[in-house]
């Protein structure tokens, strides 16, 4: 769960975000640069980043606040879970990333596997929608994000690493390696198998 002091830097920075994006007076538009101003301030003072790196982050954000997607593939075989090893921090996560405008989630999601595991796939249920602030994700982001995760099946290519990716490998489920928390956690991959073995399983939300 994510602490208090971060949920109100993000509400703040979400307030900003759509003030500026719909204000034309300008003293309000310095009200909400100011509210901009002391979000960053906030996350600063739990951070190594410095006020400005969080300003900088809000800038590049306009319109509307609405939370990111990720999409996170759970692929099995011979009830073993396909995960792969990120480059940035060495551990292991299921293949996934952003979803991308114009694309839905489920194609988000098989373009994802492919992208950094080399494996085509076919998107067959939705397995969960989390709210990343409410479970233990590390490091803490300041941003809002929903978590959608996918059961899918091989339809072909082979094991192949990117840019991203330094390995590609199948686990059981008490083979699990040490995992990169910031995408997935050790009891998400346990509910995927869960979901895996039972498929009449509804899919979790929050």
């Amino acid at each position: 769960m994510e602490p208090d002091w971060l949920k109100w830097a993000k509400k703040l920075a979400a307030i900003s975000q759509n003030g500026l994006t719909f204000s034309t007076n300008s003293y309000e538009i310095d009200r909400y640069e100011k509210i901009r101003q002391i979000a960053a301030e906030m996350m600063s003072t739990q951070s190594e980043l410095d006020t400005d790196t969080f300003l900088t982050v809000f800038a590049k954000e306009d319109g509307y606040a609405t939370p990111k997607v990720d999409v996170r593939g759970a692929v099995f075989i011979e009830n073993r879970i396909l995960l792969v090893k990120e480059k940035v921090d060495g551990k292991w996560t299921l293949p996934g990333g952003w979803a991308d405008p114009c694309t839905s989630p489920s194609e988000s999601v098989v373009r994802e596997i492919f992208e950094e595991s080399g494996f085509e796939t076919r998107a067959k249920k939705l397995l969960a929608v989390y709210d990343r602030s409410k479970h233990p994700h590390r490091p803490l982001i300041p941003f809002h994000i929903y978590k959608l995760f996918f059961l899918c099946e091989i339809t072909g290519g082979s094991e192949q690493t990117s840019h991203e990716t330094t390995a590609v490998d199948f686990f059981a489920e008490d083979k699990i390696p040490e995992l990169s928390v910031s995408r997935v956690l050790p009891h998400q991959i346990a509910r995927m198998f869960e979901h895996y073995r039972n498929p009449a399983i509804p899919a979790d939300f929050d």
